[in-house]
């Protein structure tokens, strides 16, 4: 798996994975002085890349903290999705990925490996995320989310690397290929696919209710807002074809339960997988399709009760994408190829600054009692019905920094928690996009949160031509959540995850709106520090590729489970292989062929238009080791039949190992 290391190889984080010490410390400097300004382009020039970021089996799952399972496969796959813009003297990456949050680890690393081969400053290196439950931790660059985050501690600097790297090589691919290009925002409404989890606290906003009767305006409750960005790049006859899509809304990547082992993408893969399926169908080609959370924090996926899970997952990712395809087909003809580029990008060193048009953030953050709990409906067992980690408990005295929220474990919380450990850096970024401006933070943002900087943001960059204002959550680092400050004084979930008490809100709109007027105005924004020094506890989880020499051997012919009220019918195939760590499983690992008759060529198997191997329902997972070596199993989830039509799986040949087709079925 080292084939994607050799982008940065000077990176610190090569020799921290190799020593594997208990502490990791480097130091991240960005380009100094960043690339050369770019000569000016006519028009607007665009590349996007498609990069598979999954990792082998063996690294803790984010985002369900410690009632998370380690991965032991794949179900759906996981990937960065790279779109590169360049107009005038802009020249932006925009990087949408199948994780928990954005990393100010991976931001640099990216940014650094890119600014030789590329003409994207710093600045324009947006790394933002679909906020799945179902991928790896332990990239990120805080000692607290590392630890706290997933189901098993540690900052992997191996794992980091190898992220970075993938990201990084994507980005230089993409500038590589950019070429004409036209593009055009759009929005529409989404309904009764989402909800909000959290109304106790949310109809506390001042501005959610009719002042004349005192009832709840219910709509404000979500966000409904699908927001995408269509690009399409001048084809070889002259006209325009698919290039990408990035979608941005606000629902949590909550489908797929805690209890799930296999790595995800959760309803985001059936979101991209059905909006580029239908593009392919209209337009004739699929184009990079990304997505990038919302304002979500209090919106879950509206599952039906009892029903979490896979099936759900795709119920409610596919509405939401055939929502999204409808909304790109109606951009037809509004690309334009006049657009304007800028970027900005501020990073708020709480250490030296705590203090913004009259807002000061506490010095010291600290942990609710209901962070301990959980979130509804993924609630932490038992313990979310004891005071005093019940939702929903404030102190009855709100004073302090902190307010009504009830400090885990008191004073105990400083000794226990070193403030080195939290996030002390806050990453805000504005990038503006022709009519749009892009606003990231490294917070999950409520809807009213969102609102509120949306608000903010826009007042300050009217009249510069500026139609929309997008504001994304959990861009370039995760740091917990951000509740207005009437939210934070009921004290459930979010508010007690909102780490730097009722002030984070005002604090996070006025930093929002003060970068975009400046961004807006000047076009490029870099007020970041030239290096930071990272100091992480250390724990290598990635698997390395050591293991003895076995045969790969098919284990039995494939047998078919029939559906349940939870699950498809599945067909499976076990075999025993190498270690995970000796197979590259961000390569294909299984083909599902098809026949025709009993005497008809095998061919790649597809339905609906799209290779099974390459969409949502193939399975591939480590069941351990044994007397043959390690035992694995591919599932095809909801397999297609047809009369007289047969298939077999096939182990594909990579990593030194030979290709091995299993017995037809059907």
């Amino acid at each position: 798996m080292s084939d994607g290391w050799d982008i940065d190889s000077d990176s610190p984080l090569l020799a921290v994975a190799a020593a594997g010490p208990r502490r990791a410390r480097f130091t991240l400097a960005l380009p100094e002085g960043g690339p050369p300004a770019p000569a000016p382009v006519e028009g607007l020039l665009a590349g996007a890349v498609e990069v598979d970021i999954t990792p082998p089996p063996g690294l803790p799952k984010a985002g369900y903290s410690r009632n998370a399972r380690t991965g032991t496969g794949v179900r759906t796959r996981l990937r960065a999705r790279v779109l590169h813009l360049r107009a005038g003297t802009g020249s932006l990456a925009l990087v949408q990925c199948d994780l928990l949050g954005g990393s100010s680890i991976l931001q640099r690393l990216v940014a650094r490996a890119v600014a030789a081969t590329t003409d994207v400053p710093p600045a324009g290196v947006y790394v933002g995320a679909t906020h799945t439950h179902g991928g790896p931790g332990q990239f990120l660059g805080t000692d607290f989310y590392n630890r706290f985050a997933s189901n098993a501690p540690g900052f992997d600097a191996g794992w980091a690397q190898l992220l970075a790297s993938r990201i990084a090589h994507g980005v230089a691919e993409a500038a590589a290929q950019r070429r004409p290009a036209a593009l055009a925002w759009g929005e529409c409404e989404v309904w009764g696919l989402t909800r909000n989890r959290s109304l106790t606290a949310h109809v506390r906003n001042h501005d959610v209710t009719d002042r004349r009767t005192g009832r709840q305006r219910a709509y404000l409750a979500i966000d409904p807002r699908l927001r995408l960005l269509r690009v399409d790049a001048r084809a070889d006859d002259g006209g325009f074809e698919p290039l990408a899509a990035m979608v941005v809304f606000a629902v949590h990547g909550t489908g797929v339960p805690m209890r799930s082992d296999t790595y995800n993408a959760d309803l985001w893969a059936y979101v991209t997988d059905e909006l580029g399926a239908r593009v392919e169908r209209s337009h004739g080609r699929r184009p990079v399709v990304g997505a990038v959370e919302g304002t979500h924090a209090d919106v879950a996926p509206a599952i039906h009760p009892g029903m979490a899970g896979d099936l759900e997952a795709r119920r409610i990712g596919r509405a939401i994408g055939a929502r999204a395809a409808e909304l790109y087909a109606s951009l037809d003809g509004r690309l334009t190829d006049r657009v304007e580029l800028a970027c900005g990008l501020r990073e708020v060193d709480l250490d030296r600054c705590r203090r913004v048009d009259g807002v000061t953030l506490p010095r010291r953050p600290a942990v609710g009692a209901a962070l301990i709990a959980g979130a509804y409906e993924n609630e932490t067992p038992v313990i979310h019905r004891l005071p005093p980690f019940r939702p929903g408990m404030p102190r009855r005295r709100a004073t302090g920094p902190h307010g009504a929220k009830r400090v885990l474990g008191g004073p105990l919380q400083r000794l226990i928690l070193p403030l080195r450990g939290f996030p002390r850096v806050l990453p805000v970024q504005v990038v503006r996009v022709g009519e749009a401006v892009l606003v990231g933070l490294p917070f999950e943002l409520t809807v009213e949160t969102g609102r509120r900087i949306e608000a903010a943001v826009r007042e300050r960059v009217q009249g510069a031509g500026v139609e929309s204002v997008v504001v994304t959550s959990v861009a370039n680092e995760y740091a917990g959540y951000c509740t207005t400050p009437e939210e934070y004084g009921e004290q459930r979930y979010e508010g007690g995850h909102t780490l730097y008490g009722p002030a984070t809100q005002p604090f996070a709109t006025a930093h929002a709106a003060r970068l975009a007027a400046r961004t807006v105005r000047d076009g490029l924004v870099c007020d970041a520090a030239p290096e930071r020094a990272f100091d992480l506890h250390h724990r290598a989880h990635l698997p390395t590729a050591a293991g003895p020499a076995v045969e790969r051997a098919l284990d039995g012919p494939a047998a078919f489970t029939d559906a349940t009220a939870t699950t498809d019918p599945v067909w499976e195939q076990r075999w025993w292989d190498v270690a995970p760590g000796g197979l590259a499983w961000h390569e294909p690992l299984v083909r599902v062929e098809m026949a025709d008759g009993p005497d008809g060529p095998w061919v790649p198997a597809v339905v609906d238009g799209r290779r099974v191997d390459e969409g949502c329902d193939l399975e591939v997972v480590h069941l351990g080791p044994g007397e043959r070596g390690h035992r694995y199993a591919v599932r095809w989830w909801d397999p297609a039949f047809r009369a007289g039509r047969r298939h077999r799986f096939v182990l594909v040949a990579q990593s030194g190992r030979p290709e091995l087709a299993g017995e037809p079925f059907d």
